[in-house]
């Protein structure tokens, strides 16, 4: 973050209404809110929000997501994090450690947890067989959960040449930009010159039933099975709505993962917690126990 960017950032944080939107929102992370609902949580009225959310989101401070007719917003913590660094990067005669305390107490002051401040960034790999479809989904939607925490990555044991077509459909239909999606070998994340993994996440059977290569870093391994939907029969509206589900399956397993105390839990307690979120139910409100999804 640079002079202006800092300057920005404070100026939109100036004003009673957004500083309580901004507020808001860190509250509701990793869920984030729409304009109505956030209207009427701060008692002001929806047009004028709206633009108070325009100018927190040119600020850097928030990011917003379509879902169908409405737009989610979330608080975009990274970028408070990055204010914050800013604005303390010179204190204590260049020994950070000796502010720590404080950093943390302004963290809390602003609503921002101090696991959306860690220095550590976490990189996950997550693989399916064709890296067409699920996997692809999974790294979108943990680049956007993860507020600067977690770099994401996918691959496949047998990539195919392309990304499926409904994938990248329902990728725009969420607000994603799908130029980085590209179908690859797992063979890109081995070596020695590869990036060292935090965390190996299988969501096949298939993937998960092959010998894996040896990864760098020595990551944490859970497999997380989910249904592929390139797979599903029917028709196309059909279709796509396997591709909806296979969506909602992982936004819901990847929110619980993002929101895991990570630091604080020991290597053992910690792989517990990842094999449970593979054991989630993935069953809709509205769908009968019993009935596939």
């Amino acid at each position: 973050m640079d002079r202006s960017q800092c300057l920005d950032a404070l100026s939109a944080l100036s004003q009673e209404t957004r500083l309580d939107v901004f507020r808001l929102l860190t509250r509701a992370e990793p869920v984030g809110m729409c304009a109505g609902d956030i209207a009427e949580a701060v008692g002001g009225l929806q047009n004028t929000v709206s633009t108070n959310l325009a100018i927190l989101a040119r600020a850097g401070l928030i990011r917003s997501a379509r879902e169908g007719r409405s737009v989610r917003y979330f608080a975009n913590l990274d970028g408070m994090s990055r204010l914050l660094s800013f604005l303390m990067e010179d204190c204590c005669d260049g020994k950070p450690e000796a502010c720590a305390p404080l950093l943390q107490s302004v963290t809390r002051a602003c609503g921002v947890s101090e696991a959306a401040m860690t220095t550590k960034r976490y990189h996950v790999l997550f693989l399916c067989t064709g890296n067409s479809a699920r996997s692809i989904m999974a790294e979108a939607i943990l680049n956007r959960w993860g507020g600067g925490r977690f770099h994401a990555f996918s691959a496949g044991s047998h990539p195919r040449d392309e990304v499926h077509p409904f994938t990248l459909d329902l990728l725009r239909q969420q607000n994603f930009d799908p130029e980085f999606a590209r179908s690859k070998s797992w063979d890109e994340f081995t070596g020695s010159s590869a990036q060292p993994l935090d965390f190996v996440f299988t969501l096949c059977d298939d993937a998960a039933a092959e010998p894996c290569p040896t990864w760098p870093g020595q990551p944490m391994l859970a497999h997380w099975s989910i249904p592929d939907p390139a797979k599903a029969a029917g028709n196309d509206v059909e279709r796509r709505l396997a591709f909806a589900d296979t969506y909602r399956m992982l936004n819901n397993r990847i929110s619980i993962f993002v929101n895991l105390p990570i630091a604080s839990l020991d290597r053992l307690s910690l792989q517990k917690r990842l094999d449970e979120i593979g054991l989630t139910n993935d069953l809709r409100e509205d769908q009968p126990k019993g009935t596939a999804a």
